[in-house]
């Protein structure tokens, strides 16, 4: 890929000619302040933060402004800090201050730019003034949408919309009364939500997060177990717990994205009620087996049917050779053609 050289706070720097300044900065080891910039979105430049010096050009967003060969570039100068520290206190004054109870606490990107950029409680004092306290919204069943901490970055709503293409949210109202919600302003159980958590992992404050959240001792790489299409996620290991998942932003398959059974559904693996051991019925009731016992027990069933009375299901789990197994299993000992498999179902 062609490469441009620019300069960015005096160092020089070489980026890909499709760069923005923002990821030009970002991949060097600058940090600009952002908000509304996700690297999975297309930049819009809403929350202003990430503005620059460029010579010979006025004050610009760099999320969205292409790098180009000789390129000299300022992010911290005290014009800059000036307007960053404005707009970071307008979204401070009115946001829900209790960090200490919030799940995305010392992990918030709000949190990082005001430390970034400084903020004067004197300040912010003067500016408060009654604040309002709209409903959270706890109707799905994963996870919480709490609009009091809502700092209209969109980046929830151009996940649903460019990455999901299902568009369950969007903006609502205007000016101080602006919220992020479903159609009709309704809950989200009652909307098209699918439930999937793209906007929940995004979401730079603690607007969205989960019902249940524990932070892992570990991570775990794995596939998820449920439909044939394999995606790479992490599982995040408590103790002998499972607590949490994330997808495999370098799987091919998802590059990171999850289905809503994939991100939420592993809630069985810790079931009491979970099998451990296989089951025999002997009069009447179900009781545990050995693994030989049940084997041989499943072989000798299989022994009274014959031809079309018995009919096989693969799965997408397996290897090409294990399939391959099944089916010649199915014919050659089964006498019969009736093989399916869960990936056409």
């Amino acid at each position: 890929m062609d490469k441009v050289t620019l300069i960015i706070d005096g160092q020089k720097i070489t980026a890909d000619k499709d760069m923005t300044v923002l990821e030009a900065a970002l991949e060097n080891g600058i940090y600009i302040p952002h908000l509304c910039y996700h690297p999975d979105l297309e930049p819009v430049g809403v929350c202003r933060l990430c503005i620059v010096e460029i010579e010979g050009r006025p004050m610009t967003t760099s999320c969205n402004t292409p790098v180009e060969t000789g390129m000299v570039v300022r992010t911290d100068t005290p014009e800059i800090n000036l307007i960053r520290r404005t707009a970071v206190e307008l979204l401070i004054v009115n946001h829900d201050g209790d960090c200490l109870q919030c799940p995305k606490n010392m992990e918030c990107e709000l949190q990082r730019v005001a430390n970034y950029v400084g903020i004067d409680e004197e300040r912010l004092r003067r500016l408060r003034r009654t604040t309002r306290k709209l409903p959270i919204d706890t109707s799905n069943p994963f996870f919480n949408h709490d609009p009091n901490k809502c700092i209209l970055c969109g980046i929830c709503v151009r996940t649903c919309e460019q990455i999901q293409g299902v568009s369950a949210i969007d903006f609502a109202f205007r000016g101080y009364s602006a919220v992020v919600s479903p159609f009709g302003n309704g809950a989200l159980a009652e909307s098209i939500c699918e439930s999937c958590g793209e906007c929940m992992v995004r979401c730079p404050v603690g607007a969205l997060t989960p019902k249940t959240s524990q932070q892992p001792s570990h991570e775990v790489k794995t596939v998820c177990t449920y439909c044939g299409c394999g995606c790479g996620i992490y599982l995040g290991v408590r103790g002998d717990r499972i607590v949490s998942v994330h997808g495999d932003d370098d799987c091919p398959i998802n590059s990171g994205t999850l289905c809503v059974k994939g991100r939420f559904g592993y809630d069985f693996i810790n079931s009491p009620e979970r099998l451990t051991a296989p089951l025999i019925k002997r009069n009447g009731k179900f009781v545990e087996a050995e693994w030989d016992e049940a084997l041989d027990f499943v072989a000798g069933k299989l022994a009274d049917y014959r031809g079309d009375q018995f009919a096989t299901i693969s799965s997408a789990k397996c290897t090409n050779e294990e399939n391959y197994v099944i089916q010649k299993f199915t014919r050659g000992v089964m006498g019969t053609n009736n093989i399916d498999h869960c990936a056409r179902l």
